[in-house]
């Protein structure tokens, strides 16, 4: 008897999912805040690139697109083509991507600034891969999981999350993804319409922030 070699790997990777999100609840009170209106302040960050990154940079962004995701967790690892699939649709129509690792790197030292800078050559990130070594940001937007994503948008000056969770509703099989809520979240504003759907859960490795 021959094994599928495709359909094993596939039930591997399940498998491997399945265990880190029951570690993750075995050890995590989830942060049941709604993030949906709030006000977002600017921040600075390096980025892999060399430079310092800001909200500001962009005076012409009608929005942004932020993912808190990181090197080392499984479900991050699966998100690379779809993000740059993101920034290459929506950069252009002024709603930048910003990709940023909040995780603790006494914990995981393959989130470490010098793998980030591999990670993102490696994968041809299109988009700001930007290091939160103090935490700052991911307590500012409550970020809980790798990979969690917001939606922010321009209201009076003022950044909004608009939309808070998963990027889309399949992360470990990229091909049967049928609902993809940032992108139609982004499709909305920019339409001038209200986000139909606002909150998702996101799925992944749990952010450890620092007491």
């Amino acid at each position: 008897m021959r094994l599928k070699i495709g359909n094993n790997r596939s039930w591997v990777l399940k498998s491997i999912i399945a265990f880190i999100v029951f570690l993750s609840l075995q050890s995590y009170t989830e942060d049941t805040r709604s993030r949906i209106g709030n006000v977002v302040s600017d921040f600075r960050l390096p980025s892999v690139s060399g430079k310092v990154v800001s909200l500001i940079d962009y005076p012409n962004a009608k929005g942004f697109i932020i993912v808190f995701t990181c090197n080392h967790c499984p479900f991050a690892k699966l998100y690379p083509p779809r993000l740059n699939e993101l920034s290459d649709k929506y950069k252009s129509l002024g709603v930048p991507l910003l990709a940023i690792s909040s995780t603790d790197t006494t914990l995981y030292e393959e989130d470490s600034f010098d793998k980030m800078k591999v990670k993102a050559a490696s994968e041809h990130f299109n988009f700001p891969y930007l290091f939160d070594g103090d935490q700052k940001v991911a307590r500012q937007f409550y970020a809980q999981k790798t990979p969690h994503a917001f939606v922010l948008w321009k209201e009076k000056g003022k950044w909004v999350v608009k939309y808070d969770g998963a990027i889309d509703d399949n992360g470990a099989e990229p091909e049967k993804v049928r609902i993809q809520y940032v992108a139609l979240a982004v499709d909305a504003l920019l339409k001038g319409k209200t986000v139909a759907v606002k909150e998702t859960k996101s799925i992944g490795c749990q952010i450890h922030l620092r007491k």
